[in-house]
């Protein structure tokens, strides 16, 4: 990946639906270029997915997992990123291993996946972090 890669990255990073003419021409390149260059990020697994970011007054937050020193996390993590209202699944360093960032329509939801996480054999603690703004960066 050259600079060309990570100038195109960054423009999609803030608006995954900037449209390669927009970005060729703040890059000074080709729409073709900018085209096969997008696409091979693709086909490596540099991009895994174009997402969106909402104001859907829906309550954001960030619940963090404890687990186990002998559980496999990366089950763990696999598992609740199939829940509907987790929108990213990290594996993390530090005095927790797993952080969920959650999108649910109220507190109750959020709630209920909290209450969920803890249900778990291999969930050891959660501490919730309600996400009260974001800026795009």
């Amino acid at each position: 990946m050259d600079s060309l890669d990570q100038d195109i990255l960054d423009i999609l990073r803030r608006d995954a639906r900037t449209p390669y003419t927009e970005i060729a021409s703040t890059v000074n390149t080709s729409e073709g270029t900018v085209r096969n260059r997008v696409e091979r990020l693709i086909d490596d697994g540099v991009i895994e997915r174009f997402t969106i970011s909402t104001r859907t007054g829906n309550v954001k937050a960030m619940v963090e997992i404890g687990v186990a020193v002998d559980v496999d996390t990366t089950e763990v993590s696999e598992r609740m990123a199939e829940w509907k209202e987790v929108d990213f699944v990290w594996q993390v360093s530090g005095e927790e291993d797993i952080v969920l960032v959650v999108d649910a329509t109220d507190t109750r939801r959020v709630n209920d996946l909290i209450t969920k996480a803890r249900g778990l054999d291999d969930v050891m603690s959660t501490k919730t972090r309600l996400i009260l703004n974001e800026q795009l960066g």
